[in-house]
């Protein structure tokens, strides 16, 4: 019995993970014949589980929404505020939760009836939440992330247009990855069919734009570290100036005053860390590096050194000018 449970779990797993499997590549995964296949989706399905079956060499098993909540797992108010607090974690881009949120809400809203959905949508769309600090800077709609979400894991290309940072409009055909959430923003990384590369993309310009399809092969990923890769991305690749300056502070402390957005940062022994980040130019990045209120020395480029004597001595001129007898500032400062 304790086999048969486990296996059943396994199982539901395995439909959970993908929209549609065959007989066979199920009794493969579980390492049982196809006749015990179709004995555990029936015992599947006696549990309240929707599990639909498609006949044929090209059909398969395919995890469904049902009639009735599966009695495994909540009843209908408990799945109500978990698909409600999903959403809400998802929609705020709180990090180290969204992504996993998104994950789970796929996973719910796949066996979600009908009415639970309407109910669902109510509450979200008749609720406004207040967040410390104000809005999301760039709000996203949980139903475009949920969709994307379900085409990343059954790797299926997806459409879309996408607004760019100037305002212009494109259409894209991409293969989607993954999703990738940093402070209140989410990107999108996938493989660019037409201009044949990996792109980011930021989920808030993105607009699906059904049908989408066919399915394809998953790729090699840009990089081991997603996160990392767009980081660098959005602070650092798409600026036509990039430097690399050591902080005079531990990593722990750098990575609380400068966000994935602004830079990376990598350990350089105990008590310093480097930064390297990008600007439109070279008098940007001066104002960039200052702002995060920490000493430091430039790496490269070696010309950044000159741009930073350019910008202290006009502050010097500037403070100069302020001590002048019968300045402005000396005035106001005397109560003039």
């Amino acid at each position: 019995m304790l086999e048969t449970s486990a296996r059943l779990l396994r199982l539901l797993s395995l439909l959970q993970a993908h929209r549609e499997w065959s007989g066979a590549d199920l009794a493969e995964r579980l390492g049982v014949t196809p006749r015990t296949v179709r004995r555990d989706v029936d015992r599947l399905r006696e549990l309240g589980y929707p599990v639909n079956a498609s006949p044929g060499t090209g059909g398969g098993y395919q995890l469904g929404a049902g009639a009735e909540l599966p009695p495994l797992l909540l009843d209908d108010d408990e799945a109500v505020a978990v698909a409600v607090g999903l959403r809400t974690a998802a929609g705020q881009g709180i990090e180290g939760i969204g992504e996993t949120s998104v994950r789970a809400l796929a996973k719910l809203e796949q066996v979600l009836p009908n009415r639970l959905r309407r109910r669902v949508g109510a509450l979200n769309a008749f609720t406004v939440p207040m967040l410390r600090g104000g809005p999301p800077s760039s709000p996203v709609d949980p139903a475009v992330l949920t969709e994307l979400a379900h085409l990343c894991r059954d790797a299926e290309r997806l459409r879309f247009e996408y607004l760019s940072h100037d305002g212009t409009a494109s259409r894209r055909t991409v293969e989607p990855h993954r999703l990738v959430c940093t402070e209140r923003r989410w990107y999108l990384v996938a493989w660019d069919v037409d201009r044949e590369d990996w792109r980011t993309f930021r989920v808030d310009r993105v607009t699906p734009t059904p049908p989408h399809g066919p399915r394809f092969t998953p790729r090699e990923p840009p990089a081991e570290d997603l996160a990392v890769y767009v980081s660098q991305g959005v602070s650092t690749r798409v600026y036509a100036v990039h430097s690399a300056v050591r902080l005079l502070v531990p990593l722990h402390e750098a990575a609380e005053r400068i966000s994935p957005s602004a830079g990376t940062l990598e350990a350089d022994g105990e008590d310093a860390c480097i930064l390297r980040s990008g600007a439109p130019n070279l008098e940007v990045m001066v104002i960039h590096i200052m702002m995060t209120g920490v000493p430091f020395e430039v790496l490269e480029p070696a010309e950044l050194n000159e741009v930073i004597r350019t910008v202290r001595d006009r502050l010097d001129a500037a403070l100069a000018r302020a001590a002048e007898p019968g300045s402005r500032t000396e005035d106001a400062a005397g109560g003039g």
